[in-house]
């Protein structure tokens, strides 16, 4: 394999990564080898191009840490993510449907009760939410595990707090014997993604904003149902049709109704997709 050249070097190094034993990652490896020599040729990438590019990586492994993900962050902002979601979750209508998982999910989120407060002192104005988990025949699924995070009225999440001693607007709970669920926390507003980091640079090159329109984060696992990763996007939001990480679902658009005391309350049944 000597004395390669452009137009040969790519068959060359597919062949090198052809007895990969795992018939699964061959392929994986020899599609992305193929789109990314084809990639590099169709914009005549120079060598000053490719070192910004490997630049551009290096800062965006060194900006991830236990509380942040830039490369979720990344992938959110390119589109790969949701279409890596409508490929993997094409459901039956009358499911929710399912978007980004997002940069700031934890491990570990406190547990919660129903009727309690989940945002556990983030600013924001009151804000209730109920409703059912329920499975595609209209049955209620019981102590289904429900996870909830959002962000602040700041627009920050906890984990972007260096100093917060603990969680907050963010919790575990589990549907009653109804499928019924509900819990306090605060109202969600539209807040920009972090740009800080690279992420951000590349947003600002290509003149684009870095703003999410207002929701609120869920995670619905139950025994014999597909996983839910979703959100719940606030009806009125000036960021719906320019979402930057691209989430945004029609039928998650809800109503969030301000109520006389002043709290706002929002009404939202989950439906699951039954295992097959």
């Amino acid at each position: 394999m000597r004395n390669l050249n452009e137009d040969t070097i790519t068959q060359a190094v597919i062949e090198r990564f052809s007895k990969t034993p795992d018939p699964r990652l061959k392929e994986i490896l020899s599609s992305l080898i193929q789109h990314l020599h084809a990639f590099a040729r169709e914009v005549k990438l120079t060598e000053e191009e490719w070192f910004r590019g490997i630049d551009f990586l290096t800062r965006t492994g060194q900006k991830c840490d236990d509380k942040r993900q830039e490369f979720i962050l990344l992938s959110d902002t390119l589109g790969l993510s949701m279409l890596t979601v409508a490929m993997n979750n094409k459901k039956p209508v009358g499911c929710t449907e399912a978007t980004v998982f997002g940069p700031f999910y934890i491990e570990g989120a406190p547990s919660y009760q129903n009727g309690q407060d989940v945002a556990n002192g983030a600013s924001g104005m009151p804000c209730w939410v109920r409703g059912h988990v329920l499975g595609l025949d209209g049955q209620p699924v019981a102590n289904a595990t429900i996870e909830v995070w959002q962000a602040d009225a700041d627009g920050n999440y906890d984990v972007q707090y260096a100093d917060l001693a603990h969680p907050q607007a963010r919790g575990v709970l589990q549907s009653r014997t109804d499928g019924s669920f509900d819990f306090k926390t605060i109202l969600a507003e539209a807040y920009p993604i972090p740009s800080d980091g690279p992420v951000g640079e590349m947003l600002r090159a290509s003149n684009n904003h870095p703003w999410r329109p207002a929701h609120l984060h869920f995670m619905i696992k139950a025994e014999g149902y597909e996983t839910l990763i979703t959100h719940v996007f606030r009806d009125g939001d000036q960021y719906l049709d320019s979402d930057v990480v691209f989430g945004v679902r029609h039928s998650l658009v809800v109503s969030w109704k301000q109520q006389s005391n002043g709290d706002h309350l929002l009404e939202f049944n989950f439906v699951l997709n039954p295992l097959q």
